[in-house]
């Protein structure tokens, strides 16, 4: 028994515009633009459509179903991702900047979120990317398919502190939490454990963005101690 045949919007030539003015990439920045404003649930082919000032119907010249069009969306997410040339940077300084800047990007479009592990990275800039943290790891040292297993590891870091911020984030501002209410209720339910009840109430006046910036900076510096042990072993 055969599965169903996958397909990519990066596995054909892009169709040219049928219209002056219109194009593939202009339909993908109209898409982000719309994903910043209104996130994954607020975009259709039918908004898409009449944010161009067309029908929806004519965008499917340009893609197949709203399937491809989150594929070229997501590819033009990894755009915003640069880090160090890997031949001119320490290793762990480039691989590094990937991880900081892919974390600012995560938490500059949310809606990414939804797309992350869900929709193929295909595309040349998620591929170039790619390439460019696989070509810092083996500068670095690491062979064969280390190469590969220390690339996950890093990102699977970075997707497992931003994913939760962004969650948090989105809820805060869903239902416009009071920070002191907020504060007072960990606070209470933390009475039993004294440890736990020190360090809330030493972090109430903390600015939250710090603290997360200085945990996710703290694991991250962990996470390369860590490989670069691998690599003296």
């Amino acid at each position: 028994m055969t599965g169903k045949q996958f397909t990519s919007v990066w596995t054909r030539e892009p169709r040219p515009a049928r219209s002056p003015g219109r194009s593939r990439d202009e339909i993908v920045r109209a898409a982000v633009e719309l994903l910043d404003a209104e996130g994954l649930d607020g975009l259709s082919m039918r908004k898409l459509g009449a944010k161009l000032g067309s029908g929806a119907t004519s965008l499917y010249w340009y893609v197949a179903n709203k399937d491809e069009l989150l594929e070229l969306v997501y590819d033009e997410f990894w755009s915003g991702m640069t880090m160090p040339d890997p031949a001119e940077a320490s290793w762990r300084h480039a691989v590094g900047a990937f991880a900081r800047g892919l974390r600012q990007l995560i938490l500059r479009h949310p809606w990414s979120v939804g797309l992350i592990g869900r929709t193929p990275a295909l595309g040349p800039n998620a591929m170039g990317i790619t390439d460019s943290l696989r070509r810092a790891f083996k500068l670095a040292g690491f062979a064969g398919l280390e190469i590969d297993y220390a690339n996950t590891a890093l990102t699977a870091y970075v997707f497992g502190m931003t994913i939760p911020e962004v969650a948090w984030n989105q809820a805060v501002a869903e239902h416009s939490f009071d920070r002191a209410s907020m504060v007072e209720a960990v606070a209470t339910a933390a009475a039993d454990y004294p440890e736990l009840a020190k360090v809330i109430q030493e972090a109430e006046h903390a600015d939250p963005l710090a603290v997360r910036e200085m945990a996710f900076s703290f694991g991250l510096a962990s996470m390369l101690d860590g490989l670069e042990a691998r690599l003296v072993t």
